[in-house]
């Protein structure tokens, strides 16, 4: 809806999502972030976040990735449903679900025998920046750590890529018990990437869609 002192096009009002931007929205972030992480996972580098978790507990589990983010993010998931409502957590739990099958689809589908760790980090990191805030454009997220950055965003304004980073020192940190060093300069390059996406496009009243 515009008003008369509005410039033709320019919309005033949010304007809802249907369920099929849902999907598609929701779909693409899946996407996009099982792509990114099948990168990175290749490379044998972290990044932030949840996925940054998980990648960094393959290290010492033989287990999917999949599976890593569904279990990884069980007490993020009650925490969204407290402080995020349960629209929220049900996208979420579906966007896990949808990405523990991609993760175990996605190496059959693509087989990468090179890649340059610049390259690696760069665009992995920032299609899995891209992924989330596709996610986060439709009320979702990957869960973990997101959960708890989009609701600092929400209730107290705090941008989430600000927050993301202070969390990803964290797991950075840990990182230096079994990832080589070389690896782990590319792999905070690939947060920076991430995060980057969210610092500049995630910002409030930037966005109306609900």
């Amino acid at each position: 809806m515009s008003d008369k002192n509005t410039p033709p096009g320019i919309i005033t009002s949010p304007v809802s999502h249907t369920t099929v931007d849902d999907i598609y929205g929701l779909a693409l972030g899946v996407m996009f972030i099982s792509v990114g992480l099948n990168m990175l996972h290749f490379s044998g580098m972290v990044t932030g976040g949840v996925a940054g978790i998980a990648l960094l507990l393959s290290w010492f589990v033989e287990m999917p990735i999949g599976y890593l983010f569904i279990l990884v993010n069980i007490p993020f998931m009650a925490f969204s449903w407290w402080k995020m409502g349960s629209a929220f957590t049900f996208k979420t739990l579906l966007v896990n679900i949808a990405l523990m099958a991609a993760s175990l689809l996605i190496p059959h589908l693509l087989t990468i025998s090179y890649i340059h760790p610049l390259f690696c980090s760069l665009v992995g990191g920032t299609v899995i920046g891209m992924g989330i805030l596709c996610l986060a454009r439709h009320n979702a997220s990957v869960g973990g750590t997101g959960v708890i950055t989009l609701w600092g965003q929400k209730v107290y304004g705090v941008n989430a890529g600000k927050t993301q980073m202070a969390l990803d020192v964290i797991v950075f940190l840990v990182a230096l018990v079994k990832v080589p060093g070389g690896l782990l300069l590319w792999s905070i390059l690939s947060a920076v990437a991430m995060n980057a996406m969210l610092l500049k496009w995630h910002k409030p009243g930037r966005y109306t869609g609900a």
